[in-house]
C-alpha cells in the first residue's frame, strides 16, 4: 500500500509549510508557503547565508526592504524545485492599512519580477483583516493573485470569497489550540473545532460555486490533516509531512463537492466587524497571530541589521 501522503495527494494539493529549501525538494510538495516566523528560522540556517548578506546589500540601509530581498530570494529558490506557487506574506504590522498593504504588496510582486519570477508563480499573503480583503479585492483586479491568512472565522471565509479572492488558509491548529485552552477537552476527529470550521467554509464555498481556493493549515496532528482529507489544498510541515510519509496505513476522502452548504452571504463592513466581535476565538486569535508575525518580522529586522 502507497503511504498516507501520497493517497492524500491523489485529491489534495499538497503544499509545504516552510522556508527549508532542503525539506521542500525532499518531500517534493506541489507548493509552498512561507511568513515571518519560517522566514526568520530559515535566516538562523547557514545555508542561506549567502542570501542574507546579498539581501542586505542591495538594501541601501532600509532595513523592511532587506527583509524583502530576503523573502523572495527565499522564494525564489524554493520556486526552482517545486512545480507550482510560493505564498510571500506582507508585513503584519501593515494589516489595518489598505494603502500599506497595497503598496507593499506590489513592491514584492516587483522584487520577484526583477528576480524573473512571474506573478503566476506567486501568491501575495495577507492577514484577513477588513483591510486586508479590500486590499486583496484590489490586487485581484490588478491580476496579483492572494493567499488570505490569519483566517479563523466563517465571517471572515464568506468575505474572502466575496471579494474574490484567489485562496484562503483557515489555521485548524489554533482554532483547536484556543477551544482546547478554553474548554479542557482534547477535541479528536471530526468533533474538532478546527476540522469543523474549514469543513463547514469547505461546503459553503462548493455549495455556492465560489472559485476561492480553500487550504486548511495550522495542524497540530495528523488526525487533522486526515479529517480534512479531500480538501483543495493542505498546507503542512515538514514533520508532519514525514509522518504522512511513514504511514502505510488506508487514507479515507473525507471532503468533496457535493455537500449541502449555508446560503450565499455578502457582509457589509458594519456586518463583518459585528460578527468579528461576536467571535470571541476569531478576534483573540487573529489579533494574536498578527503580534506574533510582526515580533518574529522585528526579530528579522533585527538579526539583518546586526550584519
Amino acid at each position: 500500500m502507497t503511504s498516507k501522503l501520497e493517497q492524500l495527494k491523489q485529491f489534495t494539493t499538497v503544499v509545504a509549510d516552510t522556508g527549508d529549501l532542503d525539506a521542500i525538494t525532499r518531500l517534493k510538495p506541489v507548493d509552498a508557503t512561507t511568513n515571518p516566523s519560517l522566514l526568520l528560522k530559515a535566516a538562523a540556517m547557514p545555508g542561506y547565508a549567502e542570501l542574507l548578506k546579498n539581501a542586505i546589500a542591495h538594501a541601501n540601509g532600509d532595513v523592511g526592504l532587506a527583509c524583502d530581498h530576503f523573502a523572495v530570494s527565499v522564494g525564489s529558490g524554493i520556486l526552482k524545485v517545486i512545480p507550482g506557487r510560493i505564498s510571500t506574506e506582507v508585513d503584519a504590522r501593515l494589516s489595518f492599512d489598505e494603502y500599506a498593504l497595497l503598496k507593499k504588496a506590489n513592491q514584492l510582486v516587483e522584487l520577484y519580477d526583477k528576480a524573473g519570477v512571474g506573478r503566476d508563480r506567486v501568491l501575495i499573503k495577507l492577514a484577513s483583516t477588513w483591510e486586508g480583503i479590500r486590499a486583496a479585492e484590489k490586487l485581484e483586479n490588478d491580476g496579483i493573485q492572494t493567499n488570505l491568512t490569519l483566517l479563523f472565522s466563517f465571517a471572515q471565509a464568506a468575505a474572502c470569497a466575496d471579494a474574490g479572492v484567489f485562496l484562503i488558509s483557515p489555521f485548524v491548529g489554533r482554532i483547536y489550540d484556543w477551544y482546547k485552552k478554553s474548554t479542557g477537552i482534547d477535541y479528536t476527529g471530526s468533533d474538532d473545532p478546527g476540522v469543523q470550521s474549514v469543513t463547514r467554509i469547505y461546503n459553503y464555498y462548493k455549495a455556492n460555486d465560489y472559485k476561492t481556493v480553500v487550504m486548511g493549515a495550522s495542524f497540530r496532528n495528523l488526525n487533522q490533516i486526515e479529517q480534512l482529507a479531500g480538501c483543495d489544498r493542505l498546507t503542512i510541515s515538514p514533520d508532519l509531512l514525514e509522518k504522512l510519509a511513514l504511514d502505510q496505513g488506508q487514507l479515507e476522502r473525507k471532503l468533496s463537492p457535493g455537500h449541502q452548504g449555508e446560503p450565499r452571504q455578502s457582509l457589509n463592513e458594519a456586518q463583518f466587524r459585528w460578527a468579528s466581535n461576536e467571535d470571541a476565538m476569531a478576534t483573540e486569535k487573529l489579533a494574536e497571530g498578527i503580534r506574533q508575525f510582526a515580533r518574529d518580522q522585528e526579530k528579522l529586522e533585527a538579526l539583518l541589521t546586526a550584519k
